[in-house]
């Protein structure tokens, strides 16, 4: 049997950049800025300014407005969610997005929640969630937005086909097996307390995997002729003191028996930060973004 295609997540963001980019066009050649206002609050952590930064130069790529709001590392709740509370008052702002992490005792849940729903560009407010799970249009979270996109360019037909998610956290774990849901797929959702979980994982046409545990799928997890998406990012620190990032899944031996694979780096991660930016595109156009 060949080597598993690889699901080149980079060259998929490419092809959705171009049509952002085309979008936003669109709308300022109707006068309408599309506006997409982030808040960080700044306590030293380095890999969310990083993210930060990437995010704006990506948007001055496509023409996208992107407003950075910077709060100090003493914030508390009411600080962070007073300044949410007044992007969603704003007229000219369009779409507002929280980076993570907040400050010790400040709740996540508490913040995201008081974001606008139609503006909420990174599906993370409960009634977007709720909307997917009813199978309304809605702002859907970004990583499992990818997630999904990235198995339907396989061409795999995933109405009756056995979907299995190792992993059910709420970023990406119960969203992405709530859309899979909606394409009519038979979905199983696993957790840490599964029994059996490999031989699940061995019986599924389409293998997400999304538990934020290093190395966790073998090669023997995995059907042959599978699709296997790679949720994982891991930061795993090597025998000679550096380190290096991995997915859940060890690709090396899943590469041998799966049809389809995406790597780690280069898969979802792109993708997640396209889906995000098209997200932004239709809050500006004044609707829900399509699944």
């Amino acid at each position: 049997m060949s080597e598993a295609r690889i699901i080149d997540g980079r060259a998929l963001a490419a092809q959705y950049r171009k049509d952002i980019a085309g979008r936003v066009a669109a709308l300022r050649g109707l006068v309408k800025t599309v506006r997409l206002d982030a808040l960080l609050v700044d306590d030293g952590d380095s890999a969310a300014r990083q993210y930060a930064d990437s995010q704006r130069k990506t948007c001055e790529k496509l023409g996208i407005d992107y407003r950075l709001h910077t709060l100090p590392s003493s914030s508390g709740f009411d600080d962070i969610a007073g300044r949410v509370l007044l992007l969603n008052t704003m007229d000219t702002c369009q779409a507002i997005m929280v980076h993570m992490p907040m400050p010790e005792g400040v709740d996540a849940y508490e913040v995201q929640r008081r974001i606008d729903p139609d503006k909420d560009v990174e599906g993370v407010n409960p009634a977007n969630i709720g909307n997917v799970v009813y199978g309304r249009s809605s702002l859907a979270p970004c990583t499992a937005l990818a997630t999904l996109r990235m198995i339907r360019s396989t061409g795999v037909e995933l109405r009756g086909a056995r979907c299995v998610v190792v992993g059910a956290g709420d970023v990406v774990g119960k969203p992405i097996a709530v859309l899979l849901m909606r394409e009519e797929a038979t979905v199983f959702s696993c957790n840490e307390y599964t029994e059996g979980v490999e031989e699940l994982a061995r019986s599924a046409d389409v293998l997400v995997a999304a538990a934020g545990v290093p190395g966790l799928v073998k090669g023997d997890w995995i059907k042959p002729g599978a699709v296997v998406v790679d949720v994982g990012v891991n930061r795993v620190t090597q025998a000679d003191g550096t380190t290096m990032t991995m997915g859940d899944v060890v690709f090396e031996e899943a590469k041998q028996v799966a049809g389809f694979i995406s790597p780690v780096p280069g898969g979802v991660g792109p993708m997640t930060v396209a889906m995000l930016l098209r997200n932004v595109v239709a809050a500006a156009e004044g609707g829900a973004s399509d699944l």
